[in-house]
């Protein structure tokens, strides 16, 4: 289907924004009969019915995640575990990259996986961190704490996780970066390093030493080790959610979880060395300055429809008073809808805006970069925009999976579930929490194509799930 068919279809409902074959997928889990009778003549549909997704759920009889039939889960590496330094695995699991397992001499190990997560830990969280033992601050090297907190460390930070998706088990963890605020989302680099982002704006008070709301990159090793906790202060200070790299630049894509967020991207003087500076831009629309994405008071942009972007250069991108949103839009920014999970897949960034539409259900967004980096030659397009609880509710963390489909997960559906949208803008569920309404996270794929790996965000797990994936 083409966009401009694709936009008619989609949009020419004033309640759902969904292609046809997605909405039916999505009524097989238990959308309105009122749609059912006008959809369907009254007749339930079924994921048998079409070529996408994997089936109905079933219902777990552990009551914890419920699959399609033909998948099963593993879960590994909860809170509170020993793990492999001495410290505890740390609470509210987020934000996850899958990375290859490289050996000593070089070479590829096909069965084990390397996973860097986030935690979203602040200091009000009641929750477990890595320093929960005596003597474990004593015993870790406290020039690899980026905050130290006057002896009370700040608890967020990463875990590197080692994974054998041949034997489905846990081989080693650990902790990777310490001493950060707030670890949201993050994303993968062409460096084969994590990106992570601390979803917070905090100043230096009597608890905290430094100021946060920076990136840190975390190297993706095999052997226990803290990353070396320097920020790169030239991607900007404010609350960074997720981020993605388009590899033919380097360009870095960046998300604010704000409602009247800004897109940022940062391009680096040295795309293999972010440390090495760059500059700070923020995305805004070529024909409107100061565009309202939102679509809350009316459907200012149509689901399909695409939009010229320049990039505003940003100063003062340290942000003391935690202003940058405000000065790039008083500039001719963009504002988005609490913009958090971002991947880089099909030459695009695509983001997740999760209050974002009429419903505040969430939209999903398509930047298409400029294959040279060209600043006035981008496009941006409105890829999906539900608004239907029922369908889809708050897309946070997003991945792309082997097959070419996007894998959300929802955030403040109740119960959640991980929900799968094709390139055509169909929408199909892929897992349900069965347990709680924890919200999933983190949803990534080994490099292998065999386990996708999601988190429980509240519960502190992180899930192993295989089956029948679809290959390409």
């Amino acid at each position: 289907m083409d966009s401009l068919s694709r936009r008619h279809f989609l949009s020419r409902s004033t309640a759902v924004a969904l292609g046809f074959t997605g909405l039916k997928a999505s009524l097989a889990q238990g959308a309105t009969s009122a749609i059912l009778d006008s959809i369907n003549n009254g007749q339930p549909s079924t994921d048998a019915e079409s070529d996408i997704g994997f089936g109905p759920l079933l219902a777990d009889p552990d009551g914890i995640l419920d699959l399609p039939s033909g998948f099963s889960y593993r879960i590994f590496s909860r809170v509170g575990e020993l793990m492999d330094d001495g410290l505890r695995v740390p609470g509210l699991h987020d934000a996850m990259g899958a990375f290859p397992f490289i050996n000593d001499d070089g070479t590829v190990d096909p069965d084990r996986t390397v996973l860097v997560r986030n935690h979203e830990i602040e200091h009000a969280h009641r929750t477990t961190g890595a320093f929960e033992d005596p003597g474990a601050l004593e015993q870790t090297d406290q020039s690899r704490i980026f905050d130290y907190g006057f002896g009370r460390p700040s608890r967020s930070g990463t875990t590197t996780v080692v994974y054998n998706t041949k034997t489905n088990t846990l081989e080693k963890q650990w902790l990777s970066l310490a001493g950060t605020e707030r670890n949201c989302a993050g994303g993968v680099t062409p460096q084969m390093t994590w990106l992570t982002c601390e979803e917070t704006a905090a100043t230096k008070n009597t608890r905290l030493e430094k100021d946060h709301g920076w990136v840190f990159e975390v190297p993706v090793t095999t052997t226990p080790q803290l990353a070396d906790p320097k920020p790169i202060t030239a991607m900007g200070r404010f609350m960074h959610e997720a981020c993605c790299t388009d590899p033919r630049t380097g360009i870095v894509y960046m998300t604010e979880d704000r409602s009247d967020a800004l897109i940022y991207r940062y391009v680096p003087e040295v795309p293999e060395d972010l440390h090495a500076g760059g500059r700070l831009e923020a995305l805004s629309i070529t024909s409107a300055p100061k565009f309202d994405t939102r679509n809350w008071k009316e459907q200012t942009v149509q689901v399909g429809q695409r939009l010229g972007v320049r990039w505003l250069p940003l100063d003062e991108v340290e942000s003391p008073d935690d202003d940058l949103r405000y000065r790039g839009y008083q500039s001719g920014g963009a504002r988005f809808a609490r913009s958090e999970g971002m991947w880089w897949g099909n030459d695009s960034a695509y983001f997740a805006c999760t209050t974002g539409g009429k419903a505040t259900a969430g939209q999903l967004w398509r930047l298409i970069p400029h294959p040279d980096g060209d600043v006035m030659g981008d496009v941006l397009e409105l890829f999906v925009e539900p608004n239907d609880p029922s369908v889809l509710e708050h897309a946070d963390n997003i991945t792309f999976s082997p097959w070419g489909d996007i894998v959300v997960c929802e955030d403040e559906n109740k119960p959640p579930h991980l929900v799968g949208i094709t390139m055509k803008g169909e929408l199909y569920r892929i897992a349900r929490n069965a347990t709680n309404y924890s919200e999933f996270a983190g949803a990534t794929f080994s490099p292998d194509g065999s386990t996708l790996f999601v988190n429980l965000q509240k519960m502190g797990w992180t899930l192993a799930i295989t089956g029948p994936w679809k290959k390409s």
